[in-house]
């Protein structure tokens, strides 16, 4: 019998149809994966590059047999998929999907650090855009780096440019 971690991932669109561009990544996901909690949808500013549309972006929380460089090659093989072509750091794009936070069945959060994966995601308790939904469906995760829940980290960034757009209807 394989191990089951636990993951919460961010998916951000912002080119096409964003909702349905979310929505086939989450179907796409769900066939690899269990998924356990989606947050609403928030519509949000770009962040980093701001000439271009603003986003949509949800958090799901899921578990998974997936070891963390397994699940980078699932993410990264539905943007592929779907069309996500490599570009300037804080591009426009069809999707999007970081791995936010990882852990073992029991509550365990990783760190890891390699050449081509950091989690938890470097940024993540900088961007509202990530906080906002990863405190709807995860407040009490502990980041394991900083020692702080979810919810702690949103309260200091605050959660301007993040709407409700609507909630999530799988």
């Amino acid at each position: 019998m394989s191990e089951t971690f636990w993951t919460c991932l961010g998916l951000g669109a912002n080119l096409g149809d964003r909702q349905a561009n979310l929505e086939e990544a989450v179907t796409s996901l769900h066939a690899e994966m269990t998924i356990e909690a989606v947050s609403s949808i928030y519509e949000t500013d770009p962040v980093g590059y701001a000439d271009q549309p603003p986003f949509l972006n949800v958090v799901l929380k899921a578990r998974t047999d997936l070891k963390p460089h397994d699940l980078l090659a699932l993410a990264k093989g539905i943007e592929a998929r779907m069309g996500r072509v490599p570009s300037f750091r804080n591009a426009p794009r069809l999707i999007d999907i970081d791995i936010l936070l990882y852990g073992m069945g029991n509550g365990e959060l990783f760190v890891l650090h390699s050449s081509d994966l950091i989690i938890p995601h470097p940024r993540m308790h900088e961007r509202a855009f990530v906080l906002v939904p990863l405190a709807e469906i995860a407040p009490n995760e502990v980041h394991p780096v900083l020692a702080k829940t979810v919810a702690a980290l949103r309260e200091a960034v605050g959660s301007e440019g993040v709407r409700r757009w609507r909630e999530w209807k799988a």
